[in-house]
């Protein structure tokens, strides 16, 4: 984190009051763009497949990935055919929209849409302009739902359901907008989500993150061998809660390292751990595979959604009628 998201995670400052302005500004042109597509000034593009928007208000990880993991697989487990759209953030591709394949790197699509595409090994389209991915997924494959990673700000794409993950740990930070702040929105634009859903904590309609054991980040499997010390390495938005989960299997940290969320790796980044263990998030591992030592590994987890969080989710499918009929 840079200085100015450190401040928003900490008493109001200097730097806060100094860029309380622009946070104003931000919020006019904003506010300006979603009211006119709500009076329909500006045309929003809307599909012929129900669209499930995951997403957030608020900037950096707050764990929309491992919800995606589990949502895909519920909405599978339904009978339907699943399709997923990402804006691929990090990624330059030659080529929108990119459909996901085993040959696509993290250079092309994003860690994110790969990592969900060695995960799930499903449809996943990757571009700036959603609505072509949409019309991409929907030409090739046909699915029953569309699952958009991200894009709740996307006012031009109509959604059918929307999903807001809120990390319990971090919650809305300061409070204000960018950049005096860490929201996209202001915390009323949840009066109107479908389904607010905490990342831990004690709400209601909150998932947990189960871990599952550590794989190698080269060939991705599963280890055998005890770790019992390792440098910690991280490019996400909240890495205390991944140097916690570490800890909690036993795991000594030698030391631990922040990047920026989608940071690009290079083996430069490792050349002072020697043959030290080295332990990751999975989002990391998608990125180091074509330098990784044979003793760096990745964290594998999963989302364990409460009985509520399936309960609405579940009612909300049938009333928008994506289960009909099933």
């Amino acid at each position: 984190m840079n200085k100015i998201e450190h401040s928003w995670y900490k008493p109001v400052s200097l730097i806060t009051l100094l860029l309380l302005p622009l946070s104003i500004l931000f919020w006019l042109i904003s506010s300006s763009r979603k009211y006119l597509y709500k009076l329909g000034f500006l045309k929003q593009f809307k599909s012929k497949t129900p669209i499930i928007v995951v997403g957030n208000i608020s900037v950096g990880g707050n764990g929309k990935t491992p919800f995606v993991l589990w949502l895909f697989n519920y909405l599978t487990q339904q009978g339907l055919s699943v399709g997923i759209i990402s804006r691929g953030y990090g990624g330059h591709a030659n080529n929108y929209p990119l459909l996901v394949t085993d040959q696509v790197s993290t250079n092309e699509a994003g860690d994110e849409p790969v990592l969900l595409y060695h995960r799930l090994k499903c449809p996943i389209a990757v571009g700036p302009n959603r609505q072509h991915s949409i019309e991409l997924l929907e030409r090739t494959y046909a699915p029953d739902v569309i699952i958009s990673d991200d894009g709740m700000q996307h006012y031009k794409m109509a959604r059918s359901i929307e999903c807001c993950i809120v990390d319990s740990e971090r919650k809305f930070g300061n409070g204000f907008l960018m950049p005096a702040g860490p929201l996209r929105e202001t915390t009323k634009r949840l009066n109107s989500v479908d389904l607010v859903i905490e990342n831990g904590g004690q709400s209601s309609s909150h998932y947990t993150l189960q871990t599952s054991p550590l794989r190698r980040v080269s060939g991705t499997k599963p280890v055998n061998s005890l770790i019992t010390s390792a440098h910690a390495i991280s490019a996400i938005g909240n890495p205390q809660r991944f140097e916690n989960s570490l800890e909690a299997q036993g795991i000594r940290l030698l030391s631990t390292h922040h990047f920026r969320d989608h940071y690009a790796y290079t083996a430069n980044d490792f050349s002072g751990f020697g043959d030290d263990n080295v332990v990751m998030t999975e989002k990391d591992a998608v990125k180091c595979g074509s330098f990784a030592k044979p003793n760096w590994y990745y964290l594998p987890v999963d989302a364990e959604p409460s009985d509520v969080v399936i309960n609405t989710l579940n009612s909300l499918l049938k009333e928008k009628g994506i289960l009909n009929g099933l």
